[in-house]
């Protein structure tokens, strides 16, 4: 099965600066976001996008990469 892998647009890495870099995907009911120039990765699990998302609003998901 492929996994699906899509670019946050606008959004910078925290490690290196660089802009657009940026990608989202899921692994076990896990979000990752991770920066294809230098490689820095952030994980939130499920329960923290579910908390992060508001009522009625379609949104994929919310990222958060302070927490």
């Amino acid at each position: 099965m492929r996994q699906k892998k899509r670019f946050i647009a606008g959004a910078s890495c925290p490690e290196c600066k660089a802009m657009d870099t940026m990608m989202l995907y899921k692994e076990h009911d896990v979000e990752k976001v991770e920066c294809v120039k230098c490689g820095h990765k952030m994980t939130q699990p499920e329960q923290a996008v579910q908390a992060s998302t508001r009522q009625f609003e379609q949104v994929i998901g919310v990222f958060k990469p302070g927490d």
